[in-house]
């Protein structure tokens, strides 16, 4: 140990007394601003505005401001104005040369927010906010109109740059108006603000409190060619966060047209909570989470006692209705896929950091467990057919979780490693590919028949958005950009090409199910196509199907016949009914337009279905027979109309019925 000092001694350091800095004021604001809001970076530039904006926010959600202004200026020039009471402007009793004004922008930890008397709920906590912005600033200036009178006092890098002035007197204006230019020495001096970002910072605020009208403004030079973002604009959504979700999903289809939606606050007026969520079929979902209009994009306790709410409330209501293996649903099944915005109001919340992106109130989890639970069963008893479509959502869910969690196969599990399915895909339940089927339909509407009618276990279904990309005439580029075909590549997981593994395909039937008329045969040759073109392998194999759906309907007294065609329908009647009874006949347009349990009974079920198997005439054969069918099929489905159109003045003589 002396060695140990001797050594230490001959460095000779100066380290003493000296070296000890005690920051004051703002200076530790300036020297560790990451401290405060997070970086310099782009995203802490703009978090000053949010400080700015998240007061005046304060100020209407404790129902004394309905306008704020957010003007974006030149040269980063902001302001922020509000209709509120104003920030106080006389003396403060602990500093009785300085106003209250000046104290709250030059002090940290210093506000009206930690009592709660003057807020019930607010976004600041700490005092730090906007005595943060003003350290980072070159410029700042504060103008208060409040009690028939007007102020003004300016900052610059913390420091005050003007005494307290009054202005001219006002009558009936009231409010704050802060205005600033961050500090370049801080942030750089090619660093600016961006008018999309503070467009919809302002936007989301303003669908987080119905009770507000924001007024959006900025420089029209500061808007580039590309940006979309108006130069102004008043932005009011009386129905708050669902206007905000029928914004975001308008164009896709939802699993149902009705939104969960709903705002309650406590008995005591304590916490108050606001919420909006909907199924889209593509269950590319979202939850947006905010504590007192401050966004939370990290989530917390607040997303917990959500996702937990409605996760028990389905469960619940699935055992009333009978459903089997509902107690495996788990909350992920329930929110997983969905589009939800949530937003809480409580007094003294706790975040972690100053940046407040994640709530941890333990108190948060069960404000909003105990309001949503309730409501959501309530709602889902009051819709029962909407509440059977989320259902089913979410048994879906359940069933690939599971399989995934029982799937032992290495290889297999790679092929199904993501919970979000590919596509609009509704997998079967069984884990091994012996036995299964994946159904290839025509649209939304068959789709969601075929989703009724089929096997949960055995039998998944996809559906297509019309008639498929033609590989024949497509490029490889252009395949590959094609969402749909790379979905369905995935949903086969048995790779393409030289990486093409028969033993790794997730189902041992693949069936092109389409409508009986002309647009379903265009659509069923587009995808053989796809399949001889990109999976031959398949093909070779007899995986591939048609499934041959009746067109005809035939009833009479009871006894109920299908037939295929005109032909077959003449035979049924000829043969199964009499002359003693009117014989109806019904002509089925689609499958979209078939009930669920006649798609079951006719053509999905195997014990009474007829499925034709895709087979190539020259399997198995040589090279010379097989490039004759690529021929053809590059002829019918190729780049040449001419071709096309010599084939069928070849074989015009070969037409026996022609559907027009």
């Amino acid at each position: 140990m002396s060695d140990l000092f001797q050594q230490t001694g001959k460095k000779k350091s100066k380290y003493t007394a000296k070296d000890i800095e005690v920051l004051e004021g703002l200076e530790p604001v300036r020297r560790r601003p990451g401290m405060y809001i997070g970086g310099t970076d782009e995203k802490a530039l703009h978090h000053l505005i949010a400080e700015v904006l998240d007061n005046a926010m304060d100020e209407a959600v404790a129902g004394h401001a309905t306008s704020i202004e957010v003007y974006l200026g030149k040269k980063n020039e902001v302001t922020v104005r509000d209709n509120g009471r104003g920030i106080p402007v006389d003396p403060h009793p602990k500093f009785p040369k300085k106003s209250a004004l000046e104290v709250i922008m030059t002090t940290l930890h210093s506000g009206g927010k930690f009592s709660g008397q003057a807020y019930k709920t607010s976004g600041g906590l700490h005092g730090v906010g906007v005595s943060v912005v003003n350290a980072l600033s070159e410029e700042m200036a504060v103008q208060v109109a409040r009690d028939k009178a007007h102020w003004e006092q300016k900052f610059s890098r913390g420091d005050v740059k003007s005494k307290l002035k009054k202005l001219k007197s006002t009558s009936n204006r009231r409010g704050t108006i802060i205005s600033f230019r961050p500090d370049s020495k801080i942030f750089g001096k090619d660093a600016s603000f961006k008018p999309a970002t503070v467009y919809k910072m302002a936007r989301s605020k303003a669908y987080l409190f119905e009770g507000v009208k924001i007024k959006w403004s900025c420089d029209e030079s500061l808007i580039s060619g590309k940006d979309e973002t108006p130069p102004k604009a008043e932005l009011h959504f009386p129905k708050g966060l669902q206007d905000y979700l029928s914004s975001v999903t308008t164009g896709r289809t939802l699993v149902s047209e009705a939104f969960f939606s709903g705002s309650v606050e406590t008995a005591d007026e304590s916490g108050r909570v606001d919420w909006a969520i909907c199924w889209p079929d593509d269950q590319d979902g979202f939850l947006n989470s905010y504590c007192n209009t401050v966004p939370t994009p990290e989530g917390g306790t607040h997303e917990a006692g959500f996702r937990s709410s409605l996760g028990k409330a389905l469960k619940s209501y699935g055992e009333m209705a009978g459903v089997k293996k509902v107690n495996t649903l788990t909350a992920e099944d329930v929110v997983g896929g969905a589009c939800a915005m949530l937003s809480v109001f409580i007094s003294e919340p706790q975040f972690q950091g100053q940046t407040k992106e994640k709530l941890a109130s333990a108190s948060a989890t069960k404000l909003v467990e105990g309001i949503l639970k309730d409501h959501f069963e309530h709602w889902l008893s009051g819709d029962p057919e909407t509440a059977g479509q989320i259902l089913e959502l979410a048994m879906s869910r359940a069933d690939v979780r599971q399989r995934r969690k029982q799937e032992k196969d290495l290889d297999r599990k790679s092929a199904t490693k993501r919970l979000r399915l590919p596509g609009k895909l509704s997998d079967c339940s069984r884990a091994k590919a012996e036995g299964t089927e994946l159904f290839l339909v025509e649209g939304d509407s068959a789709g969601g028949s075929a989703k009724q009618a089929r096997n949960r276990e055995t039998q998944a279904i996809l559906p297509l958005r019309g008639k498929i990309l033609n590989v024949a005439s497509a490029t490889q580029d252009k395949l590959r950009a094609n969402q749909e075909l790379q979905d369905l590549f995935e949903a086969l997981g048995c790779g393409r090409g030289d990486n093409f593994k028969l033993e790794k395909l997730r189902y041992e039937k693949i069936v092109i199910m389409t409508d009986a008329d002309v647009d379903g045969a265009h659509i069923a040759s587009l995808l053989m196509t796809f399949f001889f073109r990109e999976l031959p392998g398949l093909v070779d194999a007899g995986r591939l199907y048609l499934a041959m759906p009746p067109l005809f309907r035939l009833s009479q007294r009871g006894k109920t016949f299908y037939a295929m065609d005109d032909k077959d329908k003449d035979e049924i009647v000829k043969k199964e009914f009499d002359s003693r009874g009117k014989i109806e006949v019904s002509r089925f347009k689609g499958l979209g337009e078939m009930p669920p349990a006649q798609l079951k009974e006719t053509t999905m079920n195997p014990a009474r279905r007829t499925l034709l198997r895709v087979t190539l005439p020259d399997a198995g054969r040589s090279n010379k027979s097989s490039n004759e069918t690529a021929k053809l099929v590059d002829q019918l489905m190729g780049k040449k109309p001419e071709a096309r159109f010599k084939y069928i003045q070849d074989h015009a003589e070969f037409v026996g019925e022609l559907d027009i």
